[in-house]
């Protein structure tokens, strides 16, 4: 491939008529992409398992002419678009499937039992399968000032490390100024992209504790350690105690998902275990919470006698939205009224390894609105979960322009 240097030529007419040359193409496209999004959707993978899926995809780009670069283990992969002699940006769609079973009574319901799309990553790869396509047709009639790399990231479902983690070190973000990303908000209608400078999603930790003592007989709880008592304790006294700990700004929710103890009604178990997740907003409260939830637990469990055993996985930080970068999302969203607008969103709970390329370099994701207006709220990781496939093209013409502006923004592309 003959690789010709360009100057950066991106000014504000050449973005509205990108902005308008994007729209024609995703129009064009919508066919294709639903197809793909529900067959996405019909066979679903889980973490560190998306074979099927990554080869699809790859099939799909290299049909287009492009070449992609398929990560060490055979799953997730990036395809470079544009001029490499430029500056490179970085657009991100996920690829794992949840173990939950689809509940909805749909053509491209999932094929594999207890497996579903209830995360929307089908419709995030297929926007960045879509914003692959987008800017190879734009780059064939007009060159791009630079490259973007578009990252489908494979196990972005498991606890860290994982799909973001391997991607990095496989050299994902070698020569990336700056990332951006969309996630499916089934809680805002279509047409609706939320946006917010500064944490847009919260900081989890896994939190895993266990008890053991010599066991006995439940007629004699005095004679041994009474196991059950002790960690139904910790389980209920570790969230209200820390609660008290922590200033409540830090909305910290210490959940538990876990409890394994004993077999048999009459016998006090000589082990029990309990796994769960603690989530805050406060970056400063989530870097204390390992020594401050150790602190606490042990005080619970040492007047019942009980040896502890401590477990605590930091997890991932939240997704820190950069201001620069968030300000092109929205001069982006604006370019595509009347077709989209965008809103206030509020900082998540949940968590999202995209956190691990927004500490690396200036990055912003967006909450894309996949709710039918007038319809219900399909809330993510329930069998129940849907989309309004409408936010599939927005999503595209979204993460496309948004790339291409950044290509040659100060700080971002050019210059970074």
């Amino acid at each position: 491939m003959e690789i010709v240097e360009v100057e950066p030529r991106v000014g504000p007419r050449d973005r509205i008529e990108d902005a308008a040359a994007f729209h024609a193409w995703t129009a064009a496209a919508t066919t294709e992409l639903v197809a793909v999004r529900r067959r996405l959707h019909a066979h679903p993978e889980l973490g560190r398992a998306e074979w099927a899926t990554t080869r699809f995809l790859a099939d799909r780009l290299t049909a287009a002419g492009l070449e992609p670069v398929i990560l060490p283990g055979g799953v997730g992969l990036w395809c470079d678009i544009g001029n490499p002699l430029g500056p490179r940006v970085m657009v991100r769609g996920d690829l794992d499937a949840l173990p939950i079973t689809d509940e909805k009574d749909v053509p491209y319901r999932s094929t594999v039992p207890g497996a579903c799309h209830a995360c929307g990553h089908d419709v995030h790869a297929t926007i960045a399968l879509g914003t692959a396509l987008a800017l190879a047709h734009r780059h064939a009639s007009v060159p791009l000032p630079g490259q973007v790399r578009v990252l489908f990231q494979h196990a972005e479902e498991i606890p860290p490390p994982g799909g973001a983690h391997d991607a990095v070190a496989a050299g994902a973000l070698d020569g990336v100024s700056a990332a951006f990303s969309v996630h499916c908000d089934p809680a805002i209608d279509v047409g609706q992209i939320g946006l917010r400078v500064g944490e847009i999603t919260s900081a989890i930790s896994y939190l895993d504790v266990i008890l053991t003592g010599p066991g006995g007989h439940t007629a004699r709880p005095y004679n041994t350690v009474d196991l059950i008592y002790a960690l139904a304790k910790v389980a209920t006294e570790l969230p209200a105690t820390l609660s008290r700990r922590v200033d409540p700004r830090a909305a910290v929710s210490m959940v538990w998902g876990r409890v394994e103890a004993g077999t048999a009604s009459n016998a006090i178990p000589m082990r029990g275990a309990l796994g769960g997740t603690l989530r805050t907003v406060s970056l400063e409260v989530w870097r204390r919470a390992p020594e401050l939830s150790e602190q606490i637990i042990r005080q619970i469990a040492e007047p019942f006698g009980a040896t502890v055993e401590f477990g605590f996985r930091p997890g991932i930080p939240p997704v820190m939205n950069e201001e620069r970068a968030t300000r092109l999302l929205t001069d982006q969203t604006a370019r595509m009224a009347p077709d989209a607008v965008a809103v206030p969103t509020a900082q998540s709970l949940g968590a999202e390894d995209f956190a691990v390329y927004t500490e690396l370099v200036p990055s912003s994701l967006a909450r894309l609105g996949t709710r039918v207006p007038g319809g219900p709220t399909h809330d993510l990781h329930q069998g129940s979960f849907d989309v309004d496939e409408r936010a599939i093209g927005l999503g595209v013409r979204l993460m496309a322009g948004t790339a291409v502006s950044a290509l040659t923004e100060p700080g971002l592309g050019a210059g970074a």
